[in-house]
């Protein structure tokens, strides 16, 4: 075969390849010009949809009194029904009352919660139970109505008396922590069980508060805030209603 010859057999194998390559944007082309024809067809629906729409409500303009009415009657009920909400936890913040019985019966996270809503009651809005892993000592946090920062650290004993004393270790980690790390300015630990003399002692010297089975008893039966049966406390932080 000639050097011509296959020259010419080469190109004729090229060209169909060449017209392949051609029809791909073509096909592109088409399918975008499809697609804007379809988005363009859509927004002339949605536009005379909202046309016929406002013409309707021009002629039925009743019905937006309807509406409004409704819209009227729906917020007041869910305003009302948050108001009423509200009032009965009021209520209920104000009896809350704990016995003894009851305390020693709790799951140690149930009492942290018991913790957390007698401070509540005694009008810690702010009352937060932060127990668990990774706590750093804190079981509860709160600021009293006197702005005071308190630091709340749950010891429970499903045996209460009988069952292992609080000891010195025990106020070590408050101590440790309440301040520096979480900003207390009133630092706690409660307990339904025993506290260790030690303890008692420590927690004298190092300004910290314990809070044991009877003045737990006294707190939670009670209606007195935690921060009148308690002794040197700090003086509060902002004027109050009490001061």
């Amino acid at each position: 075969m000639s050097p011509r010859a296959r020259k010419g057999r080469a190109a004729s194998t090229r060209r169909p390849s060449a017209r392949r390559r051609s029809r791909r944007p073509d096909k592109r082309r088409q399918r975008a010009v499809d697609r804007l024809i379809g988005f363009l067809g859509a927004a002339v629906l949605a536009v005379a949809l909202v046309v016929a729409v406002v013409n309707w409500l021009l002629v039925h303009w009743w019905f937006l009194i309807v509406i409004g009415v409704l819209a009227v009657m729906t917020g007041g009920g869910w305003v009302h029904r948050k108001r009423q909400r509200a009032r009965w936890e009021a209520v209920r913040a104000q009896g809350l009352r704990y016995g003894l019985s009851q305390l020693d019966a709790l799951h140690h996270s149930r009492f942290e919660e018991a913790v957390r809503d007698l401070m509540r009651r005694d009008g810690c809005r702010d009352a937060v139970r932060v127990g668990g892993s990774g706590d750093l000592g804190a079981d509860v946090k709160a600021t009293d109505p006197a702005g005071r920062r308190w630091v709340i650290q749950c010891k429970h004993r499903r045996n209460g008396l009988a069952g292992s004393a609080v000891g010195t270790p025990d106020l070590q980690v408050l101590n440790g922590t309440a301040r520096q790390v979480h900003g207390a300015d009133i630092a706690v630990i409660v307990t339904n069980g025993r506290v260790t003399a030690p303890a008692v002692a420590f927690a004298e010297q190092q300004r910290l508060h314990v809070v044991d089975r009877h003045t737990l008893a006294a707190w939670a039966s009670g209606s007195r805030p935690l921060w009148e049966l308690l002794r040197a406390v700090p003086p509060p932080r902002k004027p109050t209603s009490f001061s």
